[in-house]
């Protein structure tokens, strides 16, 4: 678009059209990179800006209440992240996922019976 744009504009402007579509392709990658990842070892939460990574002793637990963007995992620090890769949007989808790290929580993390 830059390039075949009318005359009127100059080289500023045609720069500035390809820094705004680096600036919107850059945030379009970090939202399509969160994800929820559960191994062995722990948890890794990948969200926008940050990724974080936790062993199972250390999750608590996973909340989706309805109308929520995206579960909340509690840990034993006392801190709430929002795990963005499952998107509440999602209903069925969102409920399966969020039981499934419930269950993997349960069975490996500090809220296991015992």
């Amino acid at each position: 678009m830059a390039v075949h744009i009318a005359d009127p504009f100059q080289l500023a402007d045609r720069l500035a059209i390809v820094a705004f579509g680096c600036a919107v392709a850059y945030v379009l990658h970090l939202l399509g990179r969160v994800r929820v990842e559960a191994d062995e070892e722990g948890l890794t939460l990948v969200n926008a800006v940050r990724t974080h990574r936790y062993s199972w002793p250390e999750v608590l637990d996973v909340t989706l209440l309805v109308g929520d963007p995206w579960p909340r995992i509690d840990f034993t620090d006392g801190r709430t992240i929002g795990a963005m890769g499952i998107q509440g949007s999602e209903k069925a989808r969102a409920r399966q996922a969020t039981a499934e790290l419930a269950a993997l929580i349960r069975e490996r993390g500090e809220a296991r019976e015992k």
